[in-house]
């Protein structure tokens, strides 16, 4: 007999006659504060180095255009609620009629989208291609990316997210500006994706 097989031959024996324990599972689906945990996102999303601005939500467009900037090209999904959108000088929706190409949105300075949901205890946001969303490249391409999550899409952990979404749909986990970091840990941001993440937290 070989050492693998008195090994195993070991563990089977000890396993002989054991008894099987369920262990029970529901407990990562049930929420940790009962409510939305605004505070703790918050703390998160700002650990990761983005920008957290809460809002109420009359004062949502403001802020949006405030953060774009001054003479910023800005794309929106088209399912976009045009409330949020209302007070952009240089607007650019996209898929509505034209999908922007790669090119196109390499021009681009900002984009506004909304989000599926937010994690409270990662700080993620994730993102499933909604309406309000759009496709993925319109987040991964321009530089700046402003997103806008309301209070009552906040859940505590993944297990609570997962229960929530799809596998039929394309799910993007934010957390944070894209970096990365090489060998000697030198970081460097909008290798991957936007370079400049602001989180407009409706409550």
């Amino acid at each position: 007999m070989s050492s693998r097989e008195e090994m195993l031959a070991r563990i089977a024996a000890a396993n002989t006659g054991a008894e099987t324990v369920v262990v029970p599972r529901d407990y990562d689906r049930a929420p940790l504060t009962g409510a939305p945990d605004v505070d703790g996102f918050a703390e998160a999303v700002e650990d990761y180095r983005a920008r957290v601005h809460r809002v109420d939500a009359d004062a949502v467009a403001a802020t949006v255009a405030e953060l774009a900037g001054p003479g910023a090209r800005v794309v929106v999904p088209a399912g976009l609620a045009p409330a949020w959108w209302a007070d952009l000088a240089d607007l650019v929706i996209d898929g509505d009629p034209h999908t922007l190409t790669a090119l196109e949105l390499d021009e681009i300075d900002c984009v506004v989208t909304g989000a599926r949901l937010g994690i409270a205890r990662t700080g993620t946001i994730v993102l499933d291609a909604g309406p309000d969303q759009g496709r993925r490249a319109i987040t991964l391409v321009p530089d700046h990316h402003v997103c806008i999550v309301r209070a009552d899409q906040i859940v505590d952990t993944v297990p609570q997210a997962f229960a929530i979404l799809t596998a039929d749909r394309p799910l993007t986990f934010v957390s944070g500006p894209s970096a990365t970091s090489d060998i000697e840990l030198d970081r460097v941001e909008g290798v991957h994706g936007p370079r400049t993440l602001d989180v407009v937290l409706v409550r």
